[in-house]
């Protein structure tokens, strides 16, 4: 067990805002009147649904929004936050189904505002952001073509964030941000949340490959922007019939931002793969599909390819050390941040189990049925 000094400190204050809090500040900050209020599921930052009296002041009549409070670290990096702010909206613009955002009275996208706790001043930046309809795919059935919609759709928003520009740009360079998967040997501080374990050994495992094996190709990969947590509980659907009566579902918005930095095209689809497994009864089979529709957009070179089933495992890593490190901070919280945890220790076991060879031919040859027209 690691001792005390060698565990990170706990940086960030998730906030804590009271309904009426939240109600005040969306009066205060934005000029508008709650109606209805209700807290969202959230990893480290705070999350409420708010349904407004009036929707004169809006353009297209909206009067359901999401209010963001950024937790203290994330509120130290404006810049950050401004230009996250700015690639939704410039997706938007671009056809992606991404929220608008209310501007503050003051005429700015995000206002930071101050709470005295007794103790200290905390700082916390809060933005209001339109509520976007459908229904988190972690509640559906997903099928092989949403899988390739979904693939696509990955490939798509880093394609377009090419030709996004911005003053603050290169805030999205986070050298040692947790969540980017080039920095996966940064899990070595935060193993003593599996205490000693079977898990904490395939993690140990999975990072001495990941240095070994995909480190060593980073300057082989194509760089771009990755949203970086396209999560079935972050890509919304919704539902028609199809002529022939069956229910189809298309996304319907594209959720949290808080995680993009600069990457690799090849991390985009390896992260999207893995959160796309977490529900499946069949998880070792939504690689291929992802992968055809991503390919579709933006073909893989042969040495991105050979690392993908690794940085799977990877992300799989991270999101599980990760979730048991935030339940020691916040056990009241424990049930949102352990949903990967409910079946991401098993696939990431059966991963391993079949070997990265096994693992590869049913992916490849799924893609590659793709090419053919006839998907598997």
């Amino acid at each position: 067990m690691s001792s005390v000094d060698e565990q990170p400190s706990q940086a960030l204050t998730k906030p804590t805002f009271s309904e009426a809090q939240a109600c005040a500040l969306v009066e205060s900050v934005f000029g508008l009147k709650v109606s209805e209020i209700q807290p969202l599921p959230s990893y480290d930052d705070q999350n409420f649904h708010v349904c407004i009296s009036r929707a004169e002041d809006t353009t297209d009549g909206t009067a359901e929004y999401v209010l963001k409070v950024s937790n203290t670290e994330s509120s130290k990096t404006p810049d950050l936050i401004e230009v996250q702010t700015h690639i939704i909206l410039f997706l938007r613009a671009a056809g992606f189904p991404t929220a608008s955002v209310h501007r503050t009275k003051a005429d700015n996208l995000t206002s930071l505002v101050s709470v005295d706790s007794g103790s200290e001043i905390k700082s916390y930046l809060v933005r209001l952001m339109t509520y976007l309809p459908g229904r988190p795919i972690a509640n559906i059935p997903i099928s092989p073509q949403l899988l390739y919609e979904i693939g696509r759709l990955a490939a798509k928003l880093d394609k377009t964030l090419e030709k996004f520009h911005h003053p603050k740009l290169s805030s999205l360079h986070q050298e040692n941000f947790i969540w980017n998967l080039k920095n996966v040997p940064l899990l070595e501080k935060y193993l003593y949340a599996l205490g000693q374990s079977r898990n904490r050994e395939i993690v140990e495992q999975v990072i001495q490959l990941f240095k070994d094996e995909v480190m060593t190709k980073f300057h082989h990969f194509r760089e771009c922007i990755n949203h970086g947590d396209l999560n079935d509980h972050n890509i919304l659907v919704e539902s028609s019939k199809s002529a022939l009566g069956d229910t189809v579902y298309h996304v319907s918005g594209i959720l949290d931002f808080d995680d993009m930095s600069y990457g690799y095209y090849v991390f985009e689809v390896a992260i999207t793969i893995m959160y796309m497994m977490i529900e499946s009864k069949n998880p070792i089979q939504v690689g291929g599909h992802v992968l055809a529709g991503f390919e579709s957009v933006i073909p893989l070179t042969p040495i991105e390819r050979g690392v993908l089933f690794l940085l799977v495992c990877s992300r799989f890593c991270q999101s599980l050390v990760m979730a048991a490190y935030s339940c020691q901070l916040y056990p009241e919280n424990k049930e949102y941040l352990m949903i990967t945890a409910k079946n991401g220790w098993k696939h990431l076991q059966q991963m391993l189990d079949m070997g990265q060879g096994a693992v590869e031919e049913i992916w490849f040859d799924t893609a590659r049925s793709y090419e053919s027209g006839v998907s598997m």
